[in-house]
Formats: structure tokens, C-alpha cells, sequence
């Protein structure tokens, strides 16, 4: 199951500083805003019913209980003024709705423009009731306090309801204005805020993620095999004490490192030398096999067969020599090729010929395939792959040569059950021997791993997987102009 993308240090520490200052500044600009407009419309809504109240004395006492349309004029006209609109209510009458005659005892015109279908209808009931009452509403699209009072008639130190209402408009304009320049403020500090948030979040991701990505280069460059790689040490925070740890954990692994490679070095010399000290009393120990070898047949059975053995032996252990000496000629850097413009094809054959597998083996081989190549190294190469395949495997087995302008391929391969999955990563190392597939190997485990060193001089490489229908199929592709010891890889 692949990933799932995420983002990166730097804007995810973006996104939760932007979050905060955002929710920050929505929160504080939102009280603020919500307190700030309630007082605006609290103070404006507070005078506007002290200016009618103190209008309202002018009317009292009430010239008439039973008012016509006239002196509800007269008393709308007393609580109007150049801003606001009024009108006056009883029972089924109105004030009317054009300027009348002066509105006592102001000597002005009446303005009874405000229209009965603004008020609420719970405001009127509020009203009818006895009890002064006001509310916001929005008319025509513009926002008004209508503000509805009953007139009282004081009889005998008791009061009661004279059925006059009187109810006035006024505009909250103003009052808008202010507060929707109060949101605009709120906005733009809103903005602000952010805009400084998104510059401290630069600069806190650009403290934290210089030293992170400075650890994430060297860790690169100490998993690449640079072991002298470390971090430059500043401050004292948690970053500095990962710096610190990274720079003591990459010395150790310096020493340790340096420590393998002088005991690698160590055992590659001892082998070296053990390998070619065992050179000269195993000459004289072939010599004395090989006379052993012709006198078994002469010799009493359990001599002969014990003359045998040694014979076999001798022949092992200076097969077993030869490659630890060759395996150290890679190691050491020392193996180099001898090359020759060869036909791979009468290469191939040669091979098959001298060592007697021409009759078993297979051979589809592309004519006149030229390269320059070692020839000692190919045919230890072939020699491998095949007597592996002849020995290991079951037959047919095929040896195929091909070729493109810059590479040569020959594939050999047998037709047994194959190599195990498990098996398949290992096969060239060395001494690696055990197969679930296969039995158990007679040699010393270097062929296939001194093979693929022969492929790698060459700049080429070996490799193998199992056929689709059975068997184990070993690859091998080389430059057709493999490099001198003077050249590097084309």
C-alpha cells in the first residue's frame, strides 16, 4: 500500500501558525465586534426613548379623551423631528400622513410619515398593554428603532390607559455606519495578524528546518559511506543536542568501521598468503598424487582406492587454492584483463570442447560476434555457469549467444526445478553452497562469485532467475569493447 502524501515540516508549521492566528484574531475581533455594537445600539437606543419621553411631557395634560385625527397630529408632530418619524393611534384613528397644521408647542410643521405597517405586531401588543417597548427592525433596507408608548390619564393619583399610542421611527444609520467601519477594522486587523503570523511562521521553520535539513544531508552523506561527515553545533536547544548525537554517533561508526576494514584487510592478507605459501608444497604433493594416481591400478584395492582418494584431494585443494588466490587478486584491485579481439562464438565452443560438453550441452550461437574481451576470464566464466547447470541442474542444457551493437549476451541455462526464491539473492556469494533445490555442491562456493567478478572487470554483469516453465537461467552481458586497465567504464 503506497503513502499517503503529506505535507512538508515547513507548511504544516505554515498551516497551525495561520490556524492559530486566524481562530486568535476571529475570536478576540468577534467579542470585540459583538460587545462594541451592542453598546453603539444600546447608547443610540437609550436616547432615542429619553427623547421621547421628554418630547411627550409637551402633551400632557390631554386637551381631549377621545382624539380625531387632528390632534393625533398634533401629538405625532410633537415627537417628530428632522430625523425621526412618528405616529400617533387610537383605536381605529391615525394621524395623518401629510404635514398639517403647527404641532403644538412647537410652531413647526407635523411629519406623521411613519407608516402603522413598520411597527411589529408584538411591539403593539407590548404597547396595548400598557408598557413602552421598542424594537429593531429593518425597513426598506436600511435598519430603524421603533420606539411605542402608550399615553396615560391620571385620575384620582391612578392611572389608565387613554388608548392613544404613539410610535416613532428612528433611523439606526448612523449607528450601521459605525459599526460596519468597526467590522472593516476588525477585518483588516484580522489580515494583519495573519500576514505578521506568516512571517514569525517563516521565521521559526527557518531556524528549525536549516538544522534539519543540514541532518538529513549528513545523514545522506554518511549512508552514501562518507564517515567523516558532520553537523556544525549552534545553541544549546534540542536541535544541538540532536547534532551533538548525530557527530558522536557518526565517529563511533567511523572507528568501528575503520576497525572492520583493518580486520577485512587482515583476513584478506592472511588468506593471500596462506594461499600462495600452500602453492609450492601442493606442487610437490600433485607431483607425488599424480604418481600415486598411475600406480592405483597396480596397487592392493584398499591401496589403491586410499592412492585414489588422495589423488582426488590433492586435485580439490589446489582448485580450492587457485580461487582463494584469484579472490584475492579482486579484493586487493590488483586483476586485470588481458584483452583481445576474440570471436565469442568459436570462444564458446572452445570452451565446451576442451573441458568434453559439447555433446551435452545446447548451443544456439549468433555468427560472426566479435568483441574485445579477456578470453582466460570469459572461459572461467563459461566453465562456471555450465558445469554448475551440467552438475545441478537437469538436462537439456543450452548455452545461447547473442548480440547488439554495444553488448553480448549468453544465456546458459537447464531445464531443472530451479532455484528457491530464498536461494536466488545469494547464489554468487561466496561460499554460499545451500540450495532447497538442489544437492548439495562438491566445490568450494567461489565459482559463481569468482564468475561474476570476471563479468564485473569486463564492465559487464551476471545474473540469474528461474525459467517460467522450469529451470535456473544464468545471464551474462558484456561490452563488446570492454575498457583497457587504463580506461574507465564507457
Amino acid at each position: 500500500m503506497p503513502p499517503r502524501p503529506s505535507l512538508g515540516l515547513r507548511a504544516r508549521l505554515l498551516f497551525a501558525f495561520a490556524l492559530l492566528c486566524v481562530v486568535t484574531a476571529a475570536a478576540v475581533a468577534g467579542v470585540s465586534y459583538v460587545m462594541a455594537r451592542n453598546a453603539i445600539l444600546q447608547r443610540a437606543q437609550d436616547a432615542a426613548v429619553q427623547t421621547m419621553r421628554s418630547r411627550l411631557e409637551a402633551v400632557f395634560p390631554l386637551r381631549d379623551p377621545t382624539p380625531g385625527p387632528a390632534e393625533l397630529g398634533e401629538i405625532a408632530g410633537t415627537v417628530a423631528d428632522g430625523s425621526n418619524d412618528s405616529v400617533a393611534l387610537y383605536f381605529g384613528t391615525r394621524s395623518p400622513a401629510g404635514p398639517g397644521r403647527p404641532c403644538l408647542p412647537f410652531g413647526r410643521p407635523c411629519r406623521q410619515g411613519l407608516d402603522p405597517g413598520m411597527i411589529p405586531e408584538s411591539l403593539r401588543r407590548e404597547v396595548t398593554g400598557g408598557n413602552i417597548a421598542w424594537q429593531r427592525v429593518v425597513w426598506q433596507d436600511g435598519p430603524y428603532l421603533i420606539i411605542g408608548t402608550p399615553l396615560l390619564i391620571v385620575e384620582d393619583r391612578r392611572t389608565r390607559p387613554s388608548g392613544i399610542e404613539v410610535y416613532t421611527a428612528h433611523s439606526l444609520a448612523p449607528e450601521q455606519r459605525s459599526i460596519d467601519e468597526l467590522a472593516t477594522f476588525a477585518w483588516l486587523t484580522g489580515g494583519a495578524a495573519l500576514a505578521f503570523a506568516v512571517v514569525l511562521a517563516l521565521l521559526a521553520t527557518r531556524g528549525v528546518l536549516l538544522p534539519v535539513r543540514e541532518l538529513g544531508r549528513a545523514a545522506r552523506l554518511l549512508g552514501e559511506g562518507e564517515l567523516r561527515t558532520r553537523i556544525a553545533v549552534r545553541g544549546s536547544d534540542e536541535l544541538a543536542d540532536v547534532a551533538r548525537t548525530f557527530n558522536n554517533t557518526a565517529a563511533e561508526l567511523e572507528r568501528h568501521v575503520e576497525q572492520l576494514r583493518g580486520m577485512e584487510a587482515d583476513a584478506r592478507r592472511f588468506v593471500a598468503d596462506v594461499s600462495h605459501e600452500l602453492r609450492t608444497p601442493l606442487a610437490a604433493l600433485t607431483a607425488v598424487a599424480d604418481v600415486l594416481d598411475e600406480e592405483a591400478g597396480r596397487l592392493p584395492e584398499p591401496a589403491g582406492r586410499a592412492a585414489r582418494l588422495v589423488s582426488q584431494e590433492t586435485l580439490n585443494l589446489t582448485g580450492l587454492v587457485n580461487d582463494l588466490i584469484e579472490i584475492s587478486r579482486f579484493d586487493s584491485g590488483v586483476a586485470a584483463l588481458a584483452l583481445n579481439e576474440v570471436d565469442v562464438a568459436e570462444l564458446v565452443r572452445a570452451t565446451l570442447r576442451v573441458r568434453g560438453w559439447s555433446e551435452q550441452v545446447d548451443s544456439e550461437l549468433a555468427p560472426e560476434v566479435t568483441a574485445r574481451l579477456d578470453p582466460r576470464r570469459v572461459d572461467v566464466i563459461l566453465a562456471n555457469l555450465v558445469g554448475n547447470a551440467l552438475r545441478h541442474g537437469e538436462p537439456p542444457v543450452s548455452v545461447r549467444l547473442s548480440a547488439d551493437p554495444s553488448w553480448i549476451t549468453v544465456e546458459v541455462r537447464d531445464h531443472g526445478a530451479g532455484l528457491d526464491e530464498a536461494v536466488l539473492p545469494h547464489v554468487f556469494d561466496r561460499f554460499y553452497k545451500a540450495s532447497a533445490a538442489r544437492a548439495r555442491s562438491e566445490g568450494s562456493g567461489l565459482g559463481l562469485a569468482i564468475a561474476r567478478e570476471n563479468a564485473r572487470l569486463h564492465q559487464g554483469d551476471l545474473t540469474v532467475t528461474n525459467a517460467p516453465d522450469g529451470g535456473a537461467v544464468f545471464t551474462l552481458r558484456l561490452p563488446r569493447r570492454a575498457p583497457g586497465p587504463d580506461e574507465g567504464p564507457e
